[in-house]
């Protein structure tokens, strides 16, 4: 039996050391090379094929408009230009193989249910709700952005997986010394990027996706200051803030900056490029490390733990993750010392009769 097409993949070919973009025609594997062995470029050249694939009906009522056309426009106009470009990518390459040939009309509860099945057998461990929520989402965004370009008529309801709670795994100082530890470890590629990401990730509280745009021009080892922000993008409700460099951060990050290739280079590199993801290597660190559960995120959430079981305020907390003040407080304050003293303190007085 031919094999079904599942829409083109960015496959990395280790024989030729670069990324060919792969599909099958009738059954038959095609492929063409993008010429490049930068994840990041490699992304990028994928999208524009992907795009290139479709065009725009110029129909704009939902029931005669694509969602891959809708992708195609987003991901041309606008998601080039976002903040994490390569995540939007990712979440295009996940989304383009189910929703071909589909109109927006077709988003139903019913599909949004089959496009989450699909998505959770295409890996053996499994794909989280966070994730297909996340990918699902991009349609909701393209969808408003054809809306407001004249493109398209009406956004059609996407329907989301429901949120699971946020997971309150942090790492213990013994952990976190075993992961970095285990995080030199693996593939010799690997070891020349993990540990830095996780340093900077553990001391900072910066985002993955924050973390691996961030360039040496940004780091300010005089002042002692990082800018996560990166200049001319987009601000969001996910800031990316000015941080303070900690001490113990300082004698690896003066390490690395005296390996450096330029000023305007990435800080975390793989392969002599920019790294785009580290997924992969984090996982087989824990597992070396034998921990479960966790993610780079993971280390967001361990600094925040651990600052918030030292006594620092919501507040400070918050400007340092660069996060909403209630968000922190919803997250953190339960592990605070003097979580609800207040409130206990009004009881105990109560009972004594006062």
């Amino acid at each position: 039996m031919a094999r079904r097409s599942a829409g083109p993949k960015l496959k990395w070919v280790e024989a030729r050391k670069t990324f060919y973009i792969v599909w099958y025609e009738k059954g038959k594997k095609r492929s063409r090379s993008t010429g490049t062995s930068d994840g990041k470029l490699a992304h990028e050249i994928y999208l524009d094929y992907c795009l290139s694939l479709f065009t725009i009906d110029n129909d704009t009522r939902p029931d005669r408009f694509g969602v891959v056309d809708a992708l195609a426009y987003y991901g041309e106009h606008k998601a080039i230009h976002a903040v994490n470009p390569a995540r939007i990518g990712y979440a295009m390459e996940a989304l383009i193989p189910f929703w071909d040939g589909r109109m927006l009309s077709e988003i139903s509860q019913a599909t949004c249910n089959q496009y989450a099945e699909y998505r959770r057998k295409s890996r053996p461990q499994g794909i989280s709700n966070a994730t297909i929520r996340k990918e699902l989402a991009t349609i909701t965004a393209a969808q408003n952005f054809c809306v407001q370009e004249g493109k398209l008529t009406r956004a059609v309801h996407v329907p989301l997986p429901k949120k699971t709670p946020p997971k309150d795994r942090f790492l213990t100082r013994s952990e976190m010394a075993r992961l970095f530890w285990h995080s030199r470890g693996g593939h010799p590629h690997t070891r020349t990027y993990l540990p830095l990401f996780m340093l900077i990730g553990i001391y900072t509280g910066a985002r993955s996706g924050a973390i691996l745009s961030l360039t040496w021009d940004r780091v300010d080892l005089e002042k002692r200051r990082i800018k996560f922000q990166v200049p001319d993008r987009e601000l969001t409700k996910k800031r990316n803030p000015t941080v303070p460099i900690p001490e113990r951060l300082m004698t690896f990050l003066r390490y690395a900056h005296a390996k450096r290739v330029g000023d305007d280079a990435p800080v975390i590199r793989v392969r002599g490029k920019a790294a785009t993801r580290v997924i992969r290597g984090f996982k087989a660190a824990a597992a070396r490390a034998g921990l479960d559960g966790i993610t780079p995120h993971t280390l967001r959430h361990t600094i925040a733990t651990w600052m918030a079981q030292d006594g620092v305020s919501m507040f400070e907390i918050a400007g340092y993750l660069g996060q909403e003040h209630e968000t922190t407080a919803r997250i953190y304050s339960h592990h605070s010392p003097d979580f609800l003293d207040g409130a206990i303190r009004s009881i105990d007085r109560r009972k004594r009769g006062k």
